[in-house]
């Protein structure tokens, strides 16, 4: 269960703000077809964090326990300083093809904007993490569409009233906190009595 939560959490604090985020807004703009929309954004998150999800299961099966831990907690580390970075929807990244509709294009657009995102790169590592194709997919889909659905139901009207600089402020330390706790780990300084937030950070 630690492991859906926490990837929930995650991904939909490192999506706010993010380039796919950015082009939420500008397809429910350009198409003022929230539904579909929505639908592609949800298939084209499902696909794309599964494998990520895979290709983390995979890595954690091929890589020694030691050295795992250690390189997953230095790139929690270098994803907190990447939250802190504001994105921005480069013009070649923009869907060109209307005549596609608003669910294909949305489907292709955001499948292919979040290759190599923050929000994968999490999810990917998360799953290296866990250990759990499932709980880690489920858990990032879930953020991304926590963090979307106002992006596409209210637009520009909620992108406005965020705080952007605090949310990314916020995600950096979430990302810093959980690559602290896993160097802890592998440090073998992290003990059996810690709080309960470790019970999230640690499976």
């Amino acid at each position: 269960m630690g492991g859906f939560l926490l990837s929930t959490a995650v991904v939909a604090i490192a999506e706010i703000g993010d380039k796919t985020q950015l082009l939420a807004f500008l397809l429910a703009a350009r198409f003022r077809a929230p539904l579909p929309v929505l639908l592609g954004i949800l298939l084209a998150t499902v696909a794309n964090h599964a494998l990520a999800a895979v290709a983390g299961v995979t890595l954690a099966a091929w890589l020694q326990s030691g050295a795992l831990t250690w390189a997953l907690g230095l790139s929690f580390l270098v994803m907190a300083l990447w939250a802190l970075k504001p994105d921005r929807l480069e013009s070649e990244e923009l869907p060109e093809r209307r005549q596609w509709g608003a669910f294909l294009t949305t489907l292709v657009a955001f499948f292919f904007v979040e290759i190599g995102d923050k929000t994968q790169i999490a999810t990917m590592a998360l799953a290296v993490h866990f250990q759990n194709l499932l709980a880690v997919t489920a858990g990032s889909t879930l953020g991304m569409m926590l963090a979307n659905l106002p992006a596409v139901l209210l637009g520009e009207r909620a992108a406005g009233r965020l705080p952007l600089k605090v949310i990314r402020g916020g995600a950096a330390c979430l990302f810093a906190l959980m690559g602290a706790a896993v160097l802890l780990e592998a440090a073998g300084l992290w003990q059996a009595e810690t709080p309960r937030l470790a019970t999230l950070l640690l499976p």
